[in-house]
């Protein structure tokens, strides 16, 4: 009974990771909040693995889902009709082995946007699971990010976005984006996809560009992530029990499904509406979660 339960508190980690991961809302933030009243009957080095790792799932769904926009190896139909060499009049196409550059030159604008949260996240990891990841720093982070989604999205109404196609980002704007997603490694509640969007956004980047380039940004940084938090698990000399296993694929597996959904319900949404509704959310949920913080404090 009592590892059904706890099957059952991963599958609501995983909704809730699913859903949070891809909105500018704050999938860390909300998972200390949901520990807080949903806790997981598990060892305090596997919770910490567990909150980052199963971010993996979420990672797949984006993997899924732009396949063909991030991989750059395949196979495409050739004709051979005007080759001079050609010889074989009953085959006149197939198949050859190319390499898109376009897709290449796409992920060498991915890794300088991941270099300074990579460089933080491997130096300080530690640190600032210690002394950020509480109940305060996630609070106000959601107000101060819920406040300037608002403010952003008041500057830029009527305005055309700069840029408006993700191969159109240009290295110099990638490295910004890079530098506001190292405000979300270093300071939780803030949120990953929000605090890139919302640089995207002050570049000029249109919504759909920001969100989708987010989205492929969240690849090498949350498996580089994840592969740090299971080596010190392991370095630490710890192993998986039967039922953390079980919690942990639990939770990936609901994460990926969940994020399937949602990010097609984003990618949907902000072509016709805006950021300001989370900005709401953002400052809400921040607000209430001050008044329980002090409340609750003996």
């Amino acid at each position: 009974m009592q590892t059904f339960l706890e099957i059952l508190k991963a599958i609501l980690f995983g909704v809730v990771e699913g859903i949070t991961e891809w909105l500018p809302i704050s999938s860390t933030g909300h998972m200390i909040i949901l520990d807080e009243f949903v806790k997981l009957n598990v060892r305090e080095e596997f919770w910490n693995l567990f909150l980052v790792v199963i971010q993996l799932g979420a990672i797949m769904a984006v993997v899924m889902l732009f396949w063909e926009k991030i991989w750059p190896f395949g196979f495409e139909t050739v004709s051979y009709e005007d080759d001079p060499d050609y010889e074989y009049e009953e085959e006149t196409e197939g198949k050859q082995f190319v390499v898109k550059k376009k897709i290449l030159t796409l992920w060498g604008k991915i890794l300088i946007a991941c270099i300074p949260a990579g460089i933080v996240g491997v130096l300080f990891d530690d640190w600032l699971d210690e002394h950020l990841y509480n109940f305060p720093c996630v609070a106000v982070a959601l107000i101060v990010f819920g406040v300037l989604f608002i403010l952003i999205e008041s500057r830029n109404k009527g305005k055309k976005p700069r840029v408006r196609s993700v191969a159109k980002l240009d290295y110099f704007t990638v490295a910004m984006i890079g530098v506001f997603q190292l405000i979300a490694a270093v300071f939780p509640g803030t949120s990953r996809s929000g605090a890139t969007i919302l640089g995207a956004l002050l570049l000029g980047v249109a919504r759909p560009v920001a969100a989708e380039f987010t989205f492929y940004l969240a690849i090498p940084v949350m498996m580089g992530a994840s592969c740090l938090k299971v080596l010190k698990f392991i370095k630490a000399g710890l192993a998986f029990t039967p039922i953390e296993a079980v919690i942990l694929l639990t939770g990936c597996l609901v994460a990926y499904v969940v994020s399937v959904f949602v990010i097609k319900l984003l990618m949907d949404y902000i072509k016709k509406h805006n950021f300001v509704p989370f900005g709401i959310y953002r400052i809400g949920l921040g607000l209430v979660l001050l008044l329980y913080f002090f409340l609750k404090k003996p």
